[in-house]
């Protein structure tokens, strides 16, 4: 029945994508109508502004800036207007313009900036410009409340978004998102619309994304549209900054786990920008008396995120950028040596070109490389695994303003992947010695090519009245798989307060990660072959948005997710060639509601949500193939955000989780198995149901202080955080010790209160 609901769908979807922007054309007055497009600029940095509010006041004529800071307003009868551009942290600018019959103007505007907390911004203007986009379960956050979110004192991107309602954890300690019931290998990342593969740092602590480097934000949790595709859960957005264009800046910042620094200024008809980060656990390490019964392990990691931007001309703009970071843990003691190493390279090229004033294009070529190792030694024998996957991927995507009324996107992508896997487990210094092969080696190299279409529409139909169609393909040659997602999205507004959303949609994914249920030091990222299908999901969410206070957003979801094809790792394999040698294959579904309140500007901002979720998922060869709940199902999700500015020296933040506690695995008996020479024997768990019992619940309560003040004349903060306040070590996994007599349950806890201090400072 749902195949047949789906083949239908698209006939349908198809359809209406054919026939509805032709009635939108044919009812569009074009006449002697104008144009005006243009650039949004910081007025002291001079660097571009994404998600500012541009309208012509006294219409319904207005729009959003995107990524790189363009808008255009299309088919404007003839006349004197009042241009309005307004966004939050900065003064709202007004432009009274004139334009004549078939007029074309292009205009640079700059805003400037003022502190958030304090603005009188008057935004009626703004909500009514975002109550006609259809952005279903898409939240952003303003950069500047990320940066005041701290953890271990490092403000981090990961861990604030996992503050956001219906975004689960394996643990405290995590950044990998769980969104909806998708594992973290279903959430595609972006940096400037590059893919990136390994958005977290080793142990998951802290993720690769450094804050200095962020402009902006965009989080969807589900119904995205169709111009992002290649996974099945959410879209995460990440714009890094351009930098200065007036004069050369910086700033730094030491902490106790890691210290940070930036630079930015121009550069000819543009700018760059650089920023860095590194720990200094290895560094602590030399000045520590070890205990050589208890050794302790080198860990250190850093990042690097760079950008530099050029306009050519009026209409061209280039940017270069990337990043790239490194991770490393190495440990010997107890007849074992080891270390993981993880890796990211990354690079892209980008030219944005304004064809016409009403049609905008974006090129990119990028390439990302991403490297995971683990080698070491036990005994006499050595063993080394590695991954990788090299991505060479091109973007063309043109954004088509036809009216105010009526935009297009459509778009072409392809990607060329080199996925490499190299295992040897069997390997011993007397062969490396003897120069002996030993047997159970796997060198496996393979390369697939991915092509992607998308064409996008969205049509207002009145001011009540919304409409998205989108409908992408796509085609994998290592696997031969063609697949076609259609989305639609609609919304209607009841009341200049309440407006409804709808969104449904199709979505395929070809690469999967292999990691262990439990904590793994080592992910293995696979293509999808001949042997197993692609992973598909269906996404249905009902959306209500009001405001019920000034200024203050009132939200409320309810989503279905089914998650088909998906997969479990396969853990009595010893070799493999195939895809399906490597996984379970089965089907899951998520469901749930959430409702998030926030309140973005003033003194007092933040927000606070709750989610409850159900998670899913049955494999044949997996807990007797009876339905089972994954380790991060977790039933209730409650969390808040808050931030106060009490002065201008002083300011204060609090972040307070509670949550379900994770599924685990019991254990029915023990098995004592021994040879019969032996006296003693080693014991064997014999499990339950898959993670059908509960770890108690997990709750936690952050506090951070910063105190902004000058040194030397240059603006200075001092951010003291303090890491789960009541001390309440929550448990990280639960597992039974089998070396006693009677076997024992044991539980590993997470970090007791750590307060850290940190200390920055900007020039």
């Amino acid at each position: 029945m749902m195949k047949l609901l789906d083949k239908l769908g698209i006939v349908l979807l198809c359809i209406i994508i054919h026939y509805v922007p032709m009635y939108a054309i044919e009812t569009t007055n074009i006449g002697e109508n104008c144009t005006i497009s243009g650039f949004v600029y910081n007025s002291e940095s001079k660097e571009i502004l994404v998600g500012v509010t541009v309208y012509l006041e006294g219409t319904k004529i207005g729009t959003i800036t995107n990524k790189t800071g363009f808008f255009a307003l299309n088919n404007i009868p003839p006349g004197k207007y009042r241009l309005v551009l307004s966004f939050i942290g900065y003064q709202k600018l007004v432009d009274t313009i004139s334009l004549k019959p078939k007029e074309v103007l292009r205009k640079k505007y700059y805003l400037k900036p003022t502190d958030i907390e304090t603005q009188e911004v008057s935004i009626e203007a703004e909500k009514e410009i975002e109550k006609r986009e259809i952005t279903i379960s898409k939240i952003n956050i303003p950069v500047q409340q990320i940066s005041k979110i701290r953890i271990g004192g490092e403000s981090d991107l990961f861990r604030s978004l996992q503050y956001l309602p219906g975004i689960l954890t394996s643990s405290q300690i995590s950044s990998g998102l769980f969104v909806r019931g998708g594992s973290p290998d279903q959430n595609l990342v972006l940096l400037d619309n590059m893919t990136v593969y390994n958005p977290s740092h080793l142990l998951g602590f802290i993720s690769t994304f450094n804050t200095e480097a962020i402009k902006d934000v965009e989080l969807i949790k589900g119904g995205f549209p169709a111009e992002f595709g290649g996974r099945i859960s959410s879209v995460l957005n990440v714009t890094q900054k351009e930098g200065n264009r007036e004069h050369i800046s910086g700033g730094a910042g030491i902490g106790v786990i890691s210290s940070k620094a930036m630079l930015e200024g121009p550069l000819f008809n543009g700018s760059w920008f650089i920023a860095a980060r590194r720990t200094y656990i290895d560094l602590i390490k030399n000045f520590i008396k070890e205990d050589p019964t208890t050794p302790l392990p080198d860990f250190w990691f850093y990042d690097i995120n760079a950008k530099l931007t050029q306009e050519l001309s009026r209409n061209d703009r280039i940017s270069l950028g990337g990043f790239q970071s490194q991770d490393l843990l190495g440990y010997s003691g107890f007849g074992i040596d080891f270390e993981v190493t993880i890796m990211n390279r990354a690079a892209y090229l980008r030219w944005i070109h304004i064809l016409f004033d009403n049609i905008f294009v974006s090129n990119s070529l990028s390439y990302n490389f991403y490297k995971n190792s683990f080698t070491g030694k036990a005994g006499d024998s050595k063993f080394t695994i590695q991954n990788s996957i090299k991505d060479l991927n091109f973007k063309s995507n043109f954004d088509w303003f036809f009216s105010d009324r009526l935009t297009f996107k459509f778009g072409y992508e392809l990607s060329k992947f080199r996925f490499s896997y190299i295992q040897n487990l069997a390997g011993t210094e007397s062969d490396t010695a003897s120069g002996v092969t030993p047997a159970g080696i796997l060198n496996i190299t393979v390369d697939d090519w991915n092509h992607s279409l998308y064409t996008q529409t969205n049509l207002n139909f009145t001011d009540l009245l919304s409409l998205q169609l989108g409908f992408r393909v796509n085609y994998w040659t290592l696997s031969k798989a063609l697949t076609f997602d259609p989305r639609v999205a609609v919304k209607y507004r009841f009341s200049e307060k309440i407006s409804a959303k709808f969104a449904w949609g199709i979505y395929h994914q070809n690469i999967r990660l292999a990691s262990q249920p439990d904590f793994s030091f080592f992910d293995t990222w696979l293509p999808t072959d001949t042997t197993i299908p692609p992973i598909s999901s269906q996404h249905i969410i009902f959306s209500l948005e009001t405001e019920p206070i000034k200024d203050i957003d009132l939200n409320f979801d309810i989503y279905y997710k089914s998650l088909i094809n998906i997969t479990e790792l396969n853990l009595n394999v010893l070799t493999a060639r195939t895809s399906s040698d490597v996984f379970y294959v089965g089907n899951g579904r998520s469901y749930g509601a959430e409702i998030f309140i926030q309140k973005k500007f003033g003194k007092f901002v933040g927000w606070m949500g709750y989610a409850l979720g159900y998670i899913y998922a049955r494999f044949d060869s997996i807990n007797y193939g009876k339905e089972f709940r994954p380790k991060y199902d977790r039933r209730h999700d409650f969390k808040i955000v808050l931030q106060y500015i009490l002065s201008e020296h002083w300011d204060f933040g609090a972040t307070f989780t509670f949550q379900s506690g994770q599924s685990y695995t019991g254990a029915t008996s023990v098995l004592l198995s021994r040879l019969p020479e032996q006296t003693a024997g080693r014991g064997k768990i014999i499990t339950s149901q898959r993670y059908g019992l509960r770890l108690p619940p997990s709750h936690q309560l952050n506090l951070s202080a910063t105190y902004s003040f000058k040194t030397f004349g240059l603006q200075s903060k001092l951010v003291l955080d303090i890491f789960n306040v009541y001390n309440r070590r929550d448990i990280w996994f639960r597992y039974y010790n089998t070396n006693e007599a009677l076997p024992k349950i044991e539980d590993v806890k997470l970090l007791p209160i750590t307060p850290t201090l940190s200390y920055e400072i900007k020039f």
